[in-house]
């Protein structure tokens, strides 16, 4: 049968994603992925050339379309999903990029957030964004107004990474929820854009890009067309942020699940249905990103960075070589020898030492420790750390399930600790190349392509499930004593209660 074609597209902080689908079968027809560089500098600097990431999708889409042939022409909807709370400053008519695109994990507007937080109480930040402090995208947008004023008034617009792809494919403005609770503007409790935070640095709500509602679309305009070699008024969805449609790909292949994504930043991303609540210093609450609820993105203080450094540290090797090496590793044994535990946050500034940067603890170190044995405890700190911060959901019933997506899904012994210390919930791992995203991008659209592949995670044998355990019980209690009064250690907290 001669299905229509669905791309999706997944601009990540690193690299672009694009693939292209059937739109009835939901079968992966064709996929390609550009790296996109990142230029970093001491002073806490992470940029991209937005020229590079518009390359970057031009060749992504070349690809495809060399790969379809004829089939192109049958492509019927495009979907957008991207890094969220990312900083450009544009011009608001053309579109055109006056800055670059400042990325999420900037560090240069944190003391500048710091210091519009102390504007408002901290009753208002938990009221307002459900959540301890205020965002830091707005703390970029007063570092930006100290440094280039001019830049931050008509006729120019803050956009990021979404709203700067949706734009040049339709000509339209357009912000999700997940970025604009990130500079500020959304108020989390009434699922709208509010403009007080915004006014309090002298800035209209209107110098941002207006709510996306739902899964509307907007047709391709005819440059948008021409770029991506498709024919004009074919509907563009979007823009989403990552998490958000990397959920909504596995939502709709698995009811009610927790999406643990396994990337740079470890995020688990849920819907806290109904009559139950929850709170976090880090969450950030949107609209239901399916029928009912409400949608949490909750980051992890922990992710691929601190397990790519602990490959290299303790195998000596990096990239393909260091997993596979990981593996026959693992393959001899799962687990490190009782006792030996690490809190695996190594991203976060020491509470010990206030110039200091790196949170992570070994503990249980003895002479006859070797690298292997410190390998094994990274990982499962790691997935001891996950379990810890979303034990609540599983407790009282909020979640159904738990999909891994993401580059560390790959690693076996990880899914193997995951599944083990997430008993009896059904833990299950996408198959097809990563693409949670950029097929949760194509929600709007009829058919199977907007579903994940999934395949479910065998439990561990009954040794390793013991082990899992006893080892679960050493990590929480060695974390409680370190980090339990720390309020960056508070799990995600969820209760029931009435409306």
């Amino acid at each position: 049968m001669d299905h229509g074609v669905l791309i999706g597209v997944d601009l990540g902080t690193t690299v672009l994603k694009a693939a292209a689908f059937d739109a009835a079968t939901g079968e992966l027809l064709a996929r390609a992925s550009r790296r996109i560089p990142v230029e970093v500098r001491a002073e806490g600097l992470r940029e991209q050339d937005t020229a590079a990431v518009d390359r970057s999708l031009e060749r992504a889409v070349a690809t495809l379309r060399q790969a379809l042939g004829d089939a192109w022409n049958r492509v019927a909807g495009v979907g957008i999903a991207s890094q969220g709370g990312s900083t450009i400053i544009a011009e608001r008519e053309s579109g055109r990029p006056l800055t670059p695109m400042i990325l999420w994990n900037d560090a240069r507007g944190q003391a500048f957030a710091k210091e519009v937080a102390e504007r408002f109480p901290a009753s208002y930040w938990r009221r307002f964004a459900l959540r301890e402090a205020a965002p830091e995208g707005i703390g970029r947008m007063m570092w930006l107004l100290a440094r280039a004023p001019e830049l931050l008034s008509e006729p120019n617009i803050h956009i990021g990474a979404g709203e700067y792809l949706f734009h040049k494919l339709t000509g339209v403005w357009r912000q999700e929820a997940g970025s604009a609770i990130q500079i500020g503007v959304y108020d989390a409790a009434r699922g709208e854009l509010d403009e007080t935070p915004l006014t309090s640095l002298g800035l209209p709500l209107a110098f941002t890009a207006p709510l996306r509602r739902g899964h509307e679309t907007s047709p391709l305009w005819a440059s948008g067309a021409e770029f991506l070699g498709l024919r004009e008024g074919i509907p563009v969805a979007g823009p989403y942020i990552d998490q958000e449609a990397g959920y909504l790909g596995a939502a709709a292949a698995i009811d009610g699940p927790l999406q643990l994504s396994l990337g740079t930043a470890w995020v688990g991303n849920f819907t806290l249905p109904n009559g139950m609540h929850g709170e976090s210093p880090y969450q950030l609450v949107l609209d239901a990103a399916t029928e009912s609820g409400r949608f949490v993105v909750q980051p992890l203080l922990t992710g691929n960075t601190g397990w790519d450094w602990a490959l290299e540290q303790f195998l000596g090797v990096k990239g393909e070589d260091a997993f596979a090496k990981a593996e026959e590793l693992f393959a001899e044994s799962l687990l490190p020898p009782p006792g030996l535990c690490v809190v695996p946050w190594f991203s976060q500034p020491s509470p010990f030492a206030p110039d200091a940067y790196g949170a992570g603890v070994f503990a249980g170190v003895n002479p006859q420790t070797c690298g292997a044995d410190l390998l094994r405890a990274v990982a499962l700190g790691m997935a001891c750390e996950a379990t810890r911060v979303f034990a609540g959901l599983r407790e009282i019933g909020a979640i159904g399930s738990v999909v891994l997506t993401g580059g560390g899904r790959n690693a076996g012994y990880l899914r193997t600790m995951l599944a083990g210390l997430f008993a009896p919930l059904r833990v299950t791992y996408e198959t097809d190349d990563d693409l949670a995203v950029t097929r949760g991008a194509l929600t709007a659209f009829d058919g199977a392509a907007k579903r994940c592949r999934l395949e479910e995670v065998p439990l561990p044998n009954a040794s390793e499930r013991r082990g899992l355990a006893e080892a679960y019980a050493a990590y929480t209690s060695v974390f409680d004593r370190l980090y339990g009064a720390e309020i960056n250690g508070r799990p995600y907290h969820v209760e029931v209660r009435g409306e």
